[in-house]
């Protein structure tokens, strides 16, 4: 990390925020397109909301702020909350909105009130799980970008090993399990794939702002291409450089990274739609001044 703060000419703890900042990217992107192409955005939502209390749990069993014990919390937080929105959607019969709703809302309260709790305990390890939640780049180290880097990978190679299985059960379950693919366990498989990302993400730009970074890249790459392989690769792309972009601005500008990361991201989905080759605002309006092609004799 030193020569590479020394190429990017920024001091250390800048080029840790930075290197975070891509690695969130890369993962939320890539990861986050089945979420988003499954039209099921706000599940992401749902489920690094959830992540809050399942970081106060770890910390409220372990004592100590220990992050990979709190993101294992969030992680598991985030498996139960999506487990329990298919099964309120399937037992309740009730509308997936509806379930997503319950579930976010249940699970952020719960949440907040731990972490009021743990607040008022005295216990002075407590300080800075509140972060968490609105998320604090700057207090990352390198071993945890390291270890974001270890979960968002193996996230990842899952997608580049089963990239067939899962293509085929997300554009097309009937097929898939004609053809004698366990289509519940590659939905559950995606499931698990969202809270890689929320748990790579989290601690950058918190539970509240994860879903936009999620969703971003997804739509933005969407909107100039139309291969899922080639989105994929693209979302990633997009993730990374939104993450850099923002995370450099942040510290020049010295502003919150998190808030700035998700406003870079808005203005890139701004010129995605507005510009996009074939699909932007501006380009079907030309389109539409013309007029239809006439006919050639």
């Amino acid at each position: 990390m030193g020569e590479l703060s020394t190429l990017l000419r920024l001091p250390y703890t800048d080029t840790v925020v930075v290197v975070g900042a891509v690695v969130l990217g890369v993962t939320s992107g890539a990861l986050g397109a089945f979420t988003v192409l499954r039209r099921r955005s706000m599940v992401g939502d749902a489920v690094a909301h959830s992540a809050l209390p399942g970081v106060c749990l770890a910390f409220l069993l372990t004592g100590v702020k220990d992050v990979p014990s709190l993101l294992v919390g969030a992680g598991i937080a985030g498996l139960i909350a999506a487990l329990l929105m298919v099964g309120i959607e399937r037992v309740g019969r009730i509308r997936p909105d509806a379930a997503i709703g319950v579930v976010l809302s249940g699970f952020f309260c719960l949440g907040v009130v731990l972490l009021t709790h743990i607040a008022s305990s005295g216990n002075a390890d407590q300080a800075g799980l509140e972060n968490y939640l609105f998320g604090q780049a700057a207090g990352l180290l390198e071993r945890d970008v390291a270890m974001m880097g270890a979960v968002g990978g193996a996230g990842l190679l899952v997608v580049l090993v089963l990239r067939r299985a899962l293509t085929t059960t997300l554009f097309d379950p009937s097929y898939a399990g004609a053809i004698g693919l366990p289509v519940r366990a590659v939905e559950a498989l995606m499931t698990g794939l969202l809270v890689v990302a929320v748990v790579v993400g989290v601690r950058m730009v918190g539970a509240i702002l994860m879903v936009a970074m999620l969703v971003i890249p997804t739509v933005t790459a969407r909107q100039l291409a139309n291969r899922f392989t080639v989105v994929l690769a693209l979302a990633g792309l997009v993730g990374a450089v939104v993450g850099a972009s923002g995370a450099l601005t942040a510290t020049h500008a010295e502003l919150p990274t998190g808030p700035v990361v998700i406003l870079m991201g808005f203005a890139v989905v701004v010129l995605a739609l507005t510009l996009a080759p074939g699909r932007g605002l501006l380009w079907r309006t030309l389109r539409g001044r013309r007029g239809p092609a006439k006919a050639r004799p």
